[in-house]
């Protein structure tokens, strides 16, 4: 059975102190890569596999934009979204799908509640249910759909892993780390999920942004049109007070996060990081994350602590702050 990172080769990334009292360890691996991909940060062990989870959904917008798609700034940023449900997302995904004659009916993600809190009490308030559009991948799914629609590929079936679709995707994915795929599961979505090397994870976002018109499967072109949306319109890629949504309205690095503890920030030039939290918390990955920028010299110490305080780092007791989730490295 193939698996992830061990506890032997990770390493402690974070801790939770609460009144002076270390609470929870973190441990696991990161690793940043230069424009070129060379290795230069890490901590941990850069060759563990890992599931990107949403983080891949960068990779598979490569696979879906190869179709020819051609989607306003907004709805391309939602191709790689993990968003709340809020009523503006939903509303969003709506207009994708109408886009091609679709309707909610032809999403295969699974069905979710609404994450955002505003929209979650209108749907109770209606006496609605959990639906695939309130899904945070759904903008993908929509996307998906459009993609086979140009093709002339079939769309009921679109998440099977061998459907044309998703084998575009591997291929994408497959060329933009250099690695072969050896394990693929089913995503939280639906969708399948390919493993790779925390490092290739890195490798493969440098890549999109060095990419050049040799590149196949017009991912130069798709990847540039998708990280100037994402800058522009970062609401959309997760919610406001989101962890990516921050990291690049603040900083300008294109973010992404993942469950499980995957997280990327990729700036300007293209130098990459990707974390890998072993043990899953997806609110320890983006300060390891950023934190390992600034060891690589890639984000300014001070730029990090000026957005701390807004990635929810605090420890609460009573109502007050306690203590700190901090970084260890």
């Amino acid at each position: 059975m193939a698996e992830t990172g061990s506890v032997a080769t990770s390493e402690e990334l974070a801790v939770l102190v609460r009144n002076d009292f270390i609470e929870s360890r973190h441990a696991g691996s990161v690793v940043v890569v230069n424009p070129q991909g060379d290795v230069i940060f890490s901590k941990g062990d850069p060759s563990a596999l890992v599931f990107p989870r949403s983080a891949m959904k960068l990779f598979q917008a490569m696979g879906i934009f190869s179709t020819g798609i051609t989607l306003s700034p907004e709805h391309t940023a939602l191709a790689t979204s993990s968003h709340t449900g809020s009523a503006a997302h939903v509303e969003m995904v709506r207009e994708v799908l109408s886009l091609g004659g679709f309707t909610e009916a032809d999403l295969r993600c699974a069905t979710e509640w609404p994450v955002n809190k505003e929209m979650l009490k209108q749907v109770y308030k209606a006496d609605g249910s959990a639906l695939p559009i309130y899904h945070c991948c759904s903008g993908k799914h929509a996307a998906m759909l459009l993609a086979c629609q140009a093709e002339g590929w079939p769309t009921d079936n679109y998440t099977d892993p061998g459907h044309p679709l998703q084998l575009r995707i591997r291929e994408a994915v497959e060329y933009l780390t250099g690695e072969t795929v050896t394990a693929t599961a089913v995503d939280g979505c639906g969708a399948p999920v390919h493993a790779m090397p925390l490092v290739a994870l890195a490798r493969g976002v440098a890549k999109m942004r060095s990419a050049n018109e040799s590149a196949p499967m017009n991912i130069a072109s798709s990847a540039q049109k998708l990280f100037s949306s994402m800058l522009e319109h970062p609401w959309v890629v997760g919610d406001h007070g989101e962890p990516d949504t921050l990291i690049m309205e603040e900083l300008g690095f294109a973010a992404k996060s993942g469950y499980e503890g995957v997280f990327l920030v990729s700036t300007p030039d293209g130098t990459t990081v990707a974390t890998k939290i072993l043990d899953g918390n997806l609110r320890t990955a983006p300060i390891v994350a950023l934190q390992a920028l600034v060891r690589a010299g890639a984000l300014e110490q001070s730029a990090l602590d000026a957005l701390i305080p807004r990635l929810h780092t605090e420890v609460y007791g009573g109502g007050k702050v306690v203590g700190q989730l901090t970084t260890t490295f």
